[in-house]
């Protein structure tokens, strides 16, 4: 499916706020509420929209600390990057986990109360890690940026 220029409005608007009322929406983007409704479900059945989330405040629930972790595995093969990647998947402390080109095999981010908290994750979580060769951690000092919406037009 091609996104039109309607499209595009609607999905940069749902981004950054996605329980506005199907009615607001259709304002917005100059269309009838029944065909704004007709795009929306065409744009989830479509796979563009891919859920619907409430993003939370870090520091309300206690998670203040994000840390990088840069992870270097001990070999390359397809047992040893599966066997890390359904491991590192069960810690919920670790928001994303991205495959890398360049001197370490992963990127982690990492969330946790403050820095005694990271510890312990590192003892429990991290270090107990398939195939793990080294990891260095890079603690953020502030935030200046942070976005969840993809540039779509």
């Amino acid at each position: 499916m091609k996104l039109d220029s309607t499209d595009r409005r609607i999905l940069g608007i749902l981004q950054t706020k996605g329980r506005m009322s199907n009615a607001d929406l259709a304002e917005l983007v100059h269309l009838s509420a029944s065909a704004c409704h007709r795009r929306v479900q065409r744009l989830e059945q479509d796979g563009f929209i891919r859920d619907y989330v409430a993003l939370l405040d870090p520091h309300k629930v206690n998670r203040k600390a994000t840390v990088f972790v840069e992870i270097t595995l001990s070999g390359q093969a397809d047992e040893v990057l599966d066997a890390f990647e359904k491991a590192v998947a069960r810690i919920p402390d670790v928001l994303e986990c991205h495959l890398m080109a360049g001197s370490a095999d992963y990127l982690l981010k990492v969330v946790a109360a403050d820095t005694e908290d990271f510890a312990r994750i590192h003892r429990q979580s991290l270090a107990t890690l398939p195939g793990v060769a080294q990891m260095q951690s890079s603690f953020a000092l502030r935030t200046v940026f942070k976005t969840t919406a993809l540039p779509v037009s």
